[in-house]
């Protein structure tokens, strides 16, 4: 097996600056390039793989649902465009109610004592934009 001189006196220039650095102070980075020790840069997290987690999509020991064509004549409101006389959808047995009024709305409004302008000419007003 072959040896490697020590280098403690050995300089290596940065692949990323191109500055003079001690050899034994250099630090290989994760994409092979070998920098100072103020430049490196350790590996960003999400440069990592995300490990492919699957949902569970079974249930154990499923059963069907009880009284389904019960639940299935409920109809509510639905009307969907273009089949307004389906013969496969449930007669609708809901009813709409409505009602119109009116509003009263009642009290004093106090005169600012300006024109209708809404600006006395005096400055800024703060009404602009």
């Amino acid at each position: 097996m072959a040896r490697f001189a020590a280098g403690k006196y050995a300089y290596g220039v940065s692949d990323r600056s191109g500055f003079r650095y001690r050899l034994k102070d250099m630090r290989k980075e994760w994409n092979g390039l070998l920098v100072g020790r103020d430049e490196y840069e350790p590996k960003h997290p999400q440069l990592e793989p995300v490990p492919h987690v699957v949902d569970a999509e079974a249930l154990r020991n499923a059963r069907p649902e009880q009284n389904l064509t019960q639940q299935r004549d409920i109809q509510y409101g639905f009307a969907p465009v273009g089949f307004p006389t389906a013969d496969y959808l449930p007669q609708s047995t809901l009813e709409g109610l409505g009602q119109v009024g009116s509003v009263t709305i009642g009290g004093t409004v106090a005169d600012s004592g300006s024109s209708d302008s809404g600006d006395s000419g005096g400055g800024d007003s703060g009404g602009g934009y």
